[in-house]
């Protein structure tokens, strides 16, 4: 307790006060700063360096910043301007991407697998004339989806959401959903491969929500890019939904728990 009252600016426990409302009076000033730091990664509590009894020693855990990036601040702006109060940033290994799912999801603290999402950029590539200039929002050129890494997404299902837009009223031969060229993506959103995320993106496009995700217990954060490739950022399915105005689409595969080849993007 001693340590942790040092850590947060609190008078130690054995340190008469003037009275019992001048405690409290600076407990809850101390508090609130260690709410606003502890998002923005400018203080970190210490942790015991033993692994839990679940967790596999070979990967180890994800930390809180200690030193908060230009870009990590700017996401938590934005997140905070938007109305996301509840938000973490952990940094991870180099190596955390030649992890299996498991060893990711220990490093992030995640409930499980399913928690570990990952954003793309996607590009019509057969787009209508009409829709070419990316000024139709509902025959839009390109589109980010976010979704989970333990599912397979369906490109068939993401076409049929793209064509429903517009009623039906553009042929379906126009439409052609695939992931687009990485120079494409970091155009876009100004992130580089492994680090891509709807937060502080330098275009605003459509973002299409995985409904499996939406369907993750409330209090639980989904995890997805922070904006580096080290960093990782976790936050409520509904607070991002409502922050962004997600499209939540039934967009993969019904095979619950399948886990795709290629994990690293």
């Amino acid at each position: 307790m001693a340590a942790l009252e040092a850590k947060i600016g609190l008078p130690p426990c054995h340190v008469a006060l003037a009275s019992t409302e001048e405690r409290w009076s600076v407990i809850e000033r101390r508090l609130g700063t260690l709410e606003t730091a502890t998002k923005l990664g400018d203080l970190t509590l210490e942790d015991s360096d033993e692994p839990q009894e679940s967790e596999d020693p070979e990967y180890g855990r994800g930390w809180e910043p200690t030193e908060v990036t230009a870009t990590q601040r700017r996401l938590a702006d934005e997140l905070q301007a938007r109305g996301v109060a509840d938000f973490a940033f952990r940094r991870v290994a180099s190596s955390y991407y030649s992890w299996p799912l498991e060893g990711r999801r220990q490093a992030l603290a995640a409930p499980s697998i399913h928690h570990l999402c990952k954003s793309m950029v996607m590009i019509n590539t057969r787009i209508h004339s009409s829709g070419a200039d990316g000024s139709d929002p509902l025959n839009p050129k390109y589109i980010m989806v976010v979704v989970q890494y333990s599912a397979r997404l369906n490109a068939e299902k993401l076409k049929a959401w793209a064509w429903g837009l517009k009623a039906g009223s553009i042929a379906k031969k126009y439409y052609n959903l695939r992931l687009a060229p990485e120079e494409d993506s970091a155009r876009l959103t100004g992130f580089v491969h492994n680090a891509v995320t709807p937060v502080g993106s330098a275009v605003q496009i459509p973002i299409i929500f995985s409904h499996k995700i939406a369907a993750l217990p409330e209090d639980a954060f989904f995890w997805l890019g922070g904006g580096e490739v080290d960093l990782k950022m976790g936050m409520r399915a509904r607070d991002f939904i409502a922050a962004y105005g997600a499209h939540v689409v039934d967009c993969t595969y019904d095979d619950d728990g399948a886990v795709p080849t290629q994990v690293s993007d």
